[in-house]
């Protein structure tokens, strides 16, 4: 992928696409902000090198977009209220993932440790809904709940750009799993976001760039949850253990490596479906198993 500029915003292609564990990143060259600093770990030496970087911001509070976070520790960080406190510490960073089991904790701590590189940090600048004035240039900052509680989008509404962060429309579908997640407000902040007048949507993953109203895809990004749900019914045809719903794959549709971290992600998901299911009295939860009713 190629990095490109619209208006005052340069989209930085994260390795692989943007893959997890990678995302695109997003430059406001005439403010020097940088925006989710996990792209490629030497190009942002460079452009902090050769071009500079005076604020880092984050759509919110997820690995995947600090990785490279600590070459900036220095600067003024960014991020809303809401999504400041795992960044405090690792284990208030695990809990906001709700990683009770020690096993996953003690294997999450190491990666987020070694692979992202996660060191304790306290934000400067308290990213909150509204418009922000950067010099001539206007931002408006989009509180996007349900991925995370403080997740936020960036509008410019000056050359149309949208910055959608981790609503990414990939066939993959939302991500939902944290402790303080949301399916509810997952969908009402997409619908939020398809009604945004942008001309260009750039996301953290995967395609980045849309330079066409992307259409179809707001609804089939949605599809995806109703999808997991009838999937986790129809195993649901008998009592399942955790183990036994971890291991149907439903998410990630087969075992990953490293097997700890991926098991847990699945099963972070899935927990999400369930509590929906038993609050509405379609599934119980008796002698550690989860039933239909």
């Amino acid at each position: 992928m190629e990095e490109k500029v619209f208006g005052p915003v340069r989209f930085i292609p994260g390795i692989n696409r943007g893959k997890y564990p990678y995302c695109h990143s997003i430059y406001i060259e005439s403010a020097k902000i940088l925006i989710d600093p996990a792209s490629d770990r030497e190009r942002l030496k460079r452009l902090r090198d050769e071009e500079g970087v005076e604020q880092v911001w984050l759509s919110h509070w997820h690995e995947d977009h600090f990785m490279d976070l600590d070459l900036f520790d220095d600067l003024p960080l960014g991020i809303h209220p809401l999504d400041a406190p795992p960044l405090a510490d690792v284990d208030t960073f695990l809990n906001a993932y709700d990683i009770q089991e020690q096993a996953f904790r003690n294997s999450w701590r190491d990666i987020v440790t070694d692979m992202f590189h996660f060191r304790p940090r306290q934000p400067q600048i308290s990213l909150e809904a509204g418009t922000r004035k950067l010099g001539s240039l206007t931002v408006e900052i989009i509180h996007t709940p349900g991925h995370t509680p403080g997740h936020l989008c960036f509008f410019f509404p000056e050359s149309g750009v949208l910055f959608l962060g981790d609503y990414d429309l990939t066939p993959f579908g939302p991500w939902y799993g944290d402790r303080e997640s949301s399916i509810p407000d997952t969908i009402a902040s997409v619908r939020k976001l398809e009604t945004v007048p942008a001309r260009i949507w750039l996301t953290c993953h995967e395609t980045g760039v849309f330079e066409t109203q992307p259409g179809h895809l707001w609804s089939d990004y949605l599809k995806v949850i109703d999808k997991r749900e009838k999937k986790l019914l129809a195993f649901l045809n008998q009592p399942r253990s955790q183990e036994d719903i971890i291991n149907a794959w439903t998410v990630y549709l087969k075992a990953r490596e490293p097997q700890d971290f991926y098991r847990f992600a699945e099963w972070a998901i899935m927990r999400k479906h369930l509590e929906g299911l038993i609050n509405a009295g379609r599934v119980v939860f008796e002698a550690n198993r989860y039933c239909p009713v």
